[in-house]
């Protein structure tokens, strides 16, 4: 599964159904129990109907099946993928902050940025 931007651009792709790789090969994140995490442990956002939301609940990468959020852009032409790099260990998980309510309007992160939130 690849997700893109708001603009269309392909920024990373879901593995195996649980670790996200940026097309350069890099571990970006895992995806557990319906939410986005980082290596470090913490909380990047949610995943749900193919959509990537960030720590506010705003729409922040779509997949191509994603359903509902806000009008999504013609898709680019995806990169080729690099050679995936070693995984980096799982930190202990933060304590998940309640869910806020979701928004239609697209997050500021809605890029690689979303993995450095």
């Amino acid at each position: 599964m690849e997700f893109y931007s708001r603009t269309g651009a392909a920024v990373c792709y879901l593995d195996d159904g649980e670790h996200i790789y940026l097309w350069d090969g890099r571990p970006a994140g895992y995806i557990a129990e319906g939410k986005v995490w980082a290596f470090s442990g913490r909380l990047l956002g949610w995943f749900e109907d193919g959509w990537l939301y960030d720590r506010k609940n705003k729409p922040a990468l779509f997949s191509e099946s994603a359903a509902g959020g806000p009008i999504k852009p013609v898709r680019k032409v995806k990169p080729v993928k690099g050679v995936k790099r070693v995984k980096p260990v799982k930190g202990v998980r933060q304590v998940a902050h309640v869910r806020p309510v979701r928004s239609l309007t697209w997050s500021p992160v809605a890029d690689a940025n979303y993995f450095a939130q």
